[in-house]
């Protein structure tokens, strides 16, 4: 009965399966409510670019970050995978707001730190290996359009280990990973983006028009 009344509130509003309402998604996130709202105005954008299901298909996700649906490249795969919190292929609305707000300025540092954690564990192993390690500094690298020397990406890979990898057996558990990133601090910085901070800016239709005032939220812990 709930399910069937869920589903004629959602037509009813014009939203699509998987909308979840933004005072819910505010109260779990470092996002306000007029931040969700922002952001939901981008996901209708993104999830009706290929396939208008209100739903971002992979293709969808590598259209929006690279202008080009067909283009292959293990870094935006591993986000899509990540962002992808049920594993069916698409992500959606309360998973796209809930994965971007790691990203948050205000987000826990622990959280960045995990999620970079797991963006580097390709084989899902709960530890990062050496050739792990060196695919993805090399998506990194060509995201970004830059180009090294194979011998230069194996020596950072290489110092990386030695430094990391204080157990000696290989790889990078998450407590070494925890105490790398401790030491090396510049490594989480892509982990915060600070325009997610101003999104309101962005979309001011947004603000003028959200159905709750950012004083009427939950109260943030």
């Amino acid at each position: 009965m709930h399910t069937l009344m869920g589903c004629f509130c959602l037509k009813k509003l014009g939203h699509k399966p998987g909308y979840e309402a933004p005072i819910n998604l505010a109260s779990e996130t470092p996002f306000t409510v007029n931040e969700v709202e922002a952001l939901y105005d981008l996901f209708k954008k993104l999830s009706s670019s290929i396939i208008d299901d209100g739903l971002i298909h992979k293709e969808e996700f590598q259209l929006a970050l690279f202008k080009n649906s067909n283009k292959q490249n293990l870094f935006a795969d591993r986000i899509f995978d990540l962002f992808d919190i049920k594993h069916n292929g698409v992500i959606e609305f309360g998973e796209f707001v809930r994965s971007l707000s790691v990203f948050h300025p205000n987000a826990p540092e622990a959280d960045k730190i995990a999620f970079l954690f797991r963006l580097y564990d390709l084989r899902q192993t709960s530890c990062i290996e050496a050739e792990e390690l060196k695919e993805m500094v090399t998506a990194l690298l060509c995201e970004n359009n830059m180009s090294l020397s194979e011998d230069v990406v194996d020596l950072i890979v290489e110092k990386t280990m030695m430094e990391a990898d204080t157990k000696r057996d290989g790889k990078i558990d998450d407590e070494e990973w925890k105490e790398f990133v401790k030491k090396n601090p510049s490594i989480i910085k892509i982990m915060t983006l600070s325009d997610l901070k101003e999104l309101t800016l962005a979309f001011p239709s947004f603000v003028m028009n959200s159905g709750v005032s950012d004083l009427q939220q939950p109260v943030k812990n």
